[in-house]
């Protein structure tokens, strides 16, 4: 009588898995183009009859009680829980499913100059937080904040709501000065302006500073949707402070109140003359402090 020693079957891993699926993916993009309809058509065909012998499989086990605990512990498996997502059988966790429904949104945002950021979902709700043109006060700010929501609670089951959280002041450029503040900043030419929650939100704040010299610097700061920037309060036409310029958002303009000069908001570009710019000084944030360099 002869006996035989059967080896053990070694299963391949879930990352040598999906290295297969992506090599397979890359191969096929090398193909030409009736190769590449005709393998196209195999794969969805394959994909249509494992995807309906999976559904047949979940769903039998669900009605089964002593099955459906197996089936809950089979979907925590990472390779399970890949293989029921790319078939649409089970959902992705409501983090993941809304950062791919924002991804489908962004370039819109993108093309308006704005983006969004998904901080959490909590009992339903998605909390986020808008950036650039989405976080101004226009008319066409409102439509892509509208576009957000309705993107996110049509898209998303388990969100029925979304609330948008107030942007962390930032500085809007940091030039290279400013990433250096050493342990006395006045030696180095930086005095601190105060608490960032002090500067008005979508206004100009005119300051007169003090540094370490005693010399008093005219500085502006603006606050356009908690992205700050510095400048020397004065106009590059004729040096007149700009106090009472005008701060448009619905276009990120500065305009001086003097001779209506108009200049970038955030970058103190001129759009009148071309070629002239507002001074530009270094700013950051340290610890919700804001701290501008004025000389040095």
């Amino acid at each position: 009588m002869s006996t035989t020693t059967e080896r053990p079957l070694t299963e391949p891993t879930f990352e040598a898995l999906a290295k297969r699926v992506d090599d397979a993916v890359t191969a096929l993009g090398g193909l030409d183009p009736a190769a590449r309809e005709v393998a196209e058509e195999l794969r969805s065909a394959i994909e249509e009859i494992h995807r309906a012998g999976l559904v047949t499989m979940v769903r039998r086990m669900r009605s089964d009680g002593a099955a459906r605990d197996v089936l809950f512990e089979l979907v925590d498996d990472p390779t399970v829980h890949l293989l029921l997502s790319l078939h649409g059988i089970v959902r992705p966790d409501p983090v993941t499913h809304a950062n791919q429904v924002l991804a489908t949104v962004r370039p819109q945002l993108h093309s308006h100059g704005g983006d969004v950021t998904l901080v959490r979902v909590e009992d339903a709700t998605a909390f986020v937080r808008l950036e650039g043109a989405c976080n101004g006060c226009s008319m066409s700010s409102v439509t892509l904040r509208n576009l957000v929501e309705e993107a996110l609670v049509q898209e998303v089951p388990s969100i029925s709501s979304v609330e948008v959280l107030p942007n962390e002041p930032t500085p809007t450029l940091i030039p290279i000065e400013a990433l250096r503040i050493g342990l006395d900043p006045a030696s180095e030419g930086w005095v601190e302006v105060g608490p960032a929650t002090e500067l008005a939100v979508d206004d100009l704040s005119p300051l007169s500073l003090t540094t370490a010299t005693g010399e008093r610097a005219e500085v502006i700061v603006v606050n356009a949707g908690q992205r700050l920037s510095a400048y020397r309060n004065e106009c590059a036409h004729e040096a007149l402070p700009l106090d009472n310029a005008v701060l448009d958002l619905s276009n990120n303009t500065l305009t001086c109140p003097w001779h209506g000069f108009c200049y970038d908001a955030t970058s103190g570009e001129c759009l009148s003359a071309p070629g002239a710019q507002l001074e530009q000084l270094p700013l950051r944030v340290d610890d919700g402090v804001v701290w501008v360099r004025v000389d040095g």
